[in-house]
């Protein structure tokens, strides 16, 4: 008897598991079927999904929406343009930059992650700790020109600045890295 109770409580813990994973996997299921080519996105609508979102981390550009751990963040992005706006918005543009294509933009930015993950030196992952997110040419042209709000007027056609950064070796992205975060902590004051 005990041990068909285990095998039920066991089988449950199974089923929750399941159901914890799966429904925030089928939340995005829509978001990526209704997706159109960056080119027509106007202004990326924000929702709540924590999910795909690990701690620390506001937004995330996802197919022309962007995800938010909470509605507080969901409402900041829909209801002002501040420099996180501004941020996610220029990844719109880099999407459009590739060939107005959100694959291609994703299997870039996937390829740039893993090349940073395996390639990257030892002491750069002791200096940086999200080095492969951090030095990613994406991420670094949206930091670099997130507080400036006329950069999204002026790449109308696509950001390509990112280009600049893929040509970089790790030990200049990293110095670059910090002078940009030495900007932004300058810029929030």
């Amino acid at each position: 008897m005990l041990g068909k109770i285990k095998k039920l409580l066991f089988f449950l813990l199974l089923i929750r598991i399941f159901v914890g994973v799966m429904i925030p996997i089928l939340q995005i299921i829509p978001i990526m079927w209704h997706a159109v080519r960056p080119s027509r996105v106007g202004d990326m609508p924000a929702v709540v999904n924590r999910f795909w979102l690990r701690k620390g981390y506001e937004g995330l550009t996802f197919f022309g929406t962007i995800l938010t751990p909470s509605q507080e963040e969901a409402d900041r992005f829909n209801n002002s343009h501040d420099p996180m706006k501004n941020h996610e918005m220029i990844h719109l543009r880099q999407a459009q930059a590739t060939g107005d294509s959100w694959l291609r933009f994703y299997l870039l930015y996937i390829w740039y992650w893993f090349f940073l993950s395996c390639f990257c030196g030892l002491a750069v992952r002791r200096q940086l700790r999200n080095a492969a997110y951090l030095l990613n040419p994406f991420e670094m042209e949206a930091y670099d020109r997130m507080n400036d709000p006329d950069y999204l007027a002026q790449c109308k056609d696509g950001a390509t600045e990112w280009r600049k950064y893929a040509r970089m070796s790790v030990k200049e992205r990293l110095r670059r890295y910090q002078e940009i975060r030495q900007q932004l902590k300058r810029d929030k004051r």
